[in-house]
């Protein structure tokens, strides 16, 4: 049975997230397992996607900041590509961060720099970022009105964060999708964000915000190919039904 968010606390919810990272047969710091290899560069081919339609914000920026980075490989395949940008990953967990060789070594690449901090405590001062993205990773940041503000200090003036590949849905059915995602991956607490409760904070903090659904099927199983289809091919139902989503917050 997975993990109910809601019955805990931020402090141990936070110290879930951090242990994982050390404690996980396949993602440990020791662990060289061929399995986490295999499972990031599927996630890869969703990350490729979402750079190729977002690429003009990586490419005018001189500073990206990776929120949620986990090992960091996300980070490592951005800075590949984007061989002219200083990059930072940071992360919740050191224990994550210390796999961050790993994947520079994959990747031929060396990141700027790697922090361990939490989403709405960014240890940079006001306004030294271009570009700020979360992969996966918001749905687990749960203060989300600090989580906003923290970046919207960080940014420059009109710089950018993205969170790409958010799992959203609206109120009325946050309770079947919550109790989905957390089926799917019991070990560590998910969530699913309410798009329009996010986009009110992100105006709040002083964003202009964009919502993009984008109910892609790439990397996913039979059935849920089958739901991302429909969705794909009724645009309706985006707003209707648990989707993915890509948030563009311009400051």
């Amino acid at each position: 049975m997975g993990l109910d968010i809601q019955q805990l606390d931020i402090q141990q919810k936070e110290q879930i997230e951090i242990q994982f990272w050390q404690d996980s047969p396949l993602e440990n710091p020791e662990s060289e397992a061929v399995e986490n290899l295999v499972n990031k560069f599927c996630e890869a081919r969703i990350l490729l996607e979402k750079l190729s339609y977002h690429r003009a914000f990586f490419e005018q920026a001189s500073s990206i900041l990776e929120l949620g980075a986990g090992q960091g490989w996300a980070s490592c395949l951005v800075k590949q590509k984007f061989e002219g940008t200083s990059l930072t990953a940071t992360d919740i967990s050191p224990y994550a961060i210390a796999s961050l060789p790993k994947w520079e070594h994959v990747f031929k690449t060396q990141l700027d720099h790697a922090i361990s901090c939490r989403s709405y405590d960014i240890p940079l001062s006001d306004e030294t970022v271009d570009l700020i993205f979360c992969f996966e990773a918001a749905h687990h940041f749960v203060k989300h009105r600090r989580s906003l503000a923290e970046i919207y200090r960080v940014l420059k003036k009109g710089g950018v964060c993205l969170y790409l590949h958010e799992p959203v849905c609206r109120s009325f059915i946050y309770p079947l999708a919550y109790a989905r995602v957390n089926k799917i991956r019991p070990e560590v607490p998910e969530d699913v964000l309410i798009y329009p409760k996010i986009k009110q904070l992100a105006t709040e903090a002083g964003f202009e915000t964009k919502i993009r659904f984008d109910p892609t099927v790439t990397n996913r199983g039979l059935n849920q190919t089958f739901y991302y289809a429909v969705l794909s091919a009724v645009p309706g139902l985006r707003y209707v039904l648990p989707c993915s989503a890509d948030f563009i917050f311009i400051k």
